[in-house]
């Protein structure tokens, strides 16, 4: 036991003096190594201070240069200026000498002018003086002529038994009767002539016109056909009792005919409008397979609106096609509508256009005003689609329609004057009745029923028959022209003028045509005599 703790107690002292050992030798160290962390840090500070001065040393050796560098640039720059600035005023100075001596020469020229022109001031004045004496001679030679001339006139109107006056009013005469005999002749050969040319011209004119306004023709008819995919769909639009098929042509205006034709419903009207709502109003209820009549009510009311905007869309988008502008948003609705009527089976929308593009081409050729011509052209129908239709002529609605909407006085006369129910004052007035013709008379154009074109050709034959003096007549050119044959003995030339008026006239006020009807009146007078 006790020398147990006597191991433990050497054992502790010698740990005490171990650990008093250890940190001696370790502060010793740490002091040797933060001396030499001090020498290090004053040679690092040391070779710093030598950096320092040989960087500020180099940048002061490089101001320096770049200041002398910089002085010598400015130098050598102020110098060439020097050099500018004096040759500029060498140059002042060299003008100033030119200058000065242009004036001394000016100063002798003007001394020199000065001189002449007393010259010629003397020179005037002689030639007047002698010009007065000529004069002088020539007014006595004058009056001796005139002298001469009396007693010569007076010996010839003792010879002549004649004073001079009746003379010359004899002589007048004379010459003014082969005048006018020789203006009559030179006058009526120039008519000719212009007549020839003009006539030459017009048909070329209007040959190139048509050759160049290309126009597709469309045929249209009274009724429409909506195809359906099955034959069960039309028990659906028939309903119950037919109270479908009967709410939608109370709704639109036609009449739905629904028969054993396979897969086809037909609407049939004569407004091509209501034609339009029914088929798409059909369509929409078709594809919803909600068929009943509340339904068919809004489906109708909701097609006639976007029918209406469609209708100013079209009237837009033709306006804007033909390059017309600031037309008045009525007229470019009564446009659009134009696309749902038909004249003769023509759509008129078409037709309205062809002529617009015939009048502007023709126009153009003439040197009128085309803007004016392709705006009468394009409004010259507007007339027949008003939703009120007063009892007169579509020409007069439309130019009343016209002048309403503040169109120019040319572009209104045109629209009247188309069908001649007013005169034409405007230079393009021809020109849109000429078109309308052409437009309308084209091959295809329009379409009659057999029966009625062949009622109507009998009945223009009729109308001229009626009248006294015609023996026979004859409707030709697919009823545009009618030619009347008169009896000689009965009816004078003037007469026939007159008759051929009175048949037009009748024409108009009777009959309904398309285009415009040539009447020609044709007197013969044959001498018949036997040789037995």
């Amino acid at each position: 036991m006790p020398d147990i703790l006597y191991i433990v107690l050497t054992a502790l002292v010698a740990l005490g003096v171990g650990v008093y050992i250890g940190r001696s030798l370790l502060q010793k160290l740490y002091k040797q190594q933060e001396e030499e962390a001090r020498q290090k840090a004053k040679s690092i500070i040391r070779e710093a201070e030598i950096n320092a001065e040989a960087i500020k040393k180099d940048r002061i050796l490089e101001a320096k240069e770049k200041y002398l560098k910089m002085k010598a640039e400015f130098e050598e720059e102020m110098s060439k200026k020097k050099n500018i600035i004096i040759q500029n005023e060498n140059k002042v100075k060299q003008r100033e000498q030119h200058v000065s001596k242009q004036m001394e020469q000016a100063k002798r020229l003007e001394a020199d002018l000065h001189k002449e022109k007393e010259q010629l001031h003397a020179e005037l004045e002689k030639e007047k003086n002698h010009l007065h004496a000529q004069h002088e001679q020539l007014k006595k030679r004058k009056e001796e002529v005139e002298q001469q001339h009396e007693e010569v006139v007076s010996q010839l109107e003792k010879i002549a038994g004649l004073t001079a006056s009746e003379a010359r009013e004899q002589l007048v005469e004379a010459l003014k009767n082969e005048a006018q005999s020789h203006a009559s002749s030179h006058i009526k050969d120039i008519v000719a002539q212009a007549k020839l040319t003009a006539t030459k011209e017009a048909k070329k004119i209007v040959i190139e016109t048509i050759q160049r306004t290309a126009a597709e023709h469309a045929i249209e008819n009274c009724v429409s056909v909506f195809n359906i995919e099955s034959d069960d769909i039309k028990g659906k639009i028939i309903g119950r009792e037919g109270r479908n098929i009967r709410a939608l042509e109370a709704a639109t205006g036609v009449e739905i005919i629904v028969d054993d034709t396979p897969e086809a419903i037909i609407i049939s009207g004569f407004d091509p409008v209501r034609r339009e709502i029914a088929r798409l109003s059909l369509h929409r209820l078709v594809a919803d397979g909600r068929i009943h009549p509340a339904r068919i009510e809004e489906v109708v009311t909701k097609t006639r609106k976007n029918i209406e905007e469609e209708i100013v869309e079209i009237g837009e988008r033709t306006a804007i096609d033909l390059g017309i502008h600031g037309l008045h948003p009525e007229l470019i609705k009564m446009v659009g509508r134009m696309r749902f009527r038909s004249s003769y089976g023509q759509n008129l929308l078409q037709h309205s256009r062809e002529v617009a593009n015939l009048c502007a081409t023709m126009a153009a050729e003439l040197g009128l005003n085309v803007k004016h011509a392709k705006r009468a052209g394009l409004l010259h129908d507007i007339g027949k689609v008003t939703p009120d239709e007063p009892e007169l002529p579509h020409a007069i609605i439309g130019m009343e329609l016209a002048k309403k909407y503040k169109e120019h006085p040319d572009v209104c006369n045109a629209i009247g004057a188309h069908h001649d129910e007013i005169e034409m004052t405007a230079m393009v007035s021809p020109l849109v009745q000429a078109c309308d013709a052409i437009s309308g008379s084209r091959p295809g154009a329009r379409r009659e029923i057999m029966e009625s074109y062949i009622k109507r050709l009998k009945e223009l034959e009729e109308a001229a028959v009626s009248f006294e003096g015609v023996n026979q007549c004859y409707a030709i050119q697919a009823g545009r022209e009618l030619r009347v044959m008169v009896d000689a003995d009965n009816v004078t030339d003037e007469k026939a003028a007159q008759l051929s008026f009175d048949i037009s006239q009748k024409i108009e006020k009777e009959m309904q045509y398309p285009g415009q009807i040539k009447i020609t009146v044709i007197r013969e007078m044959r001498a018949i005599s036997y040789a037995k």
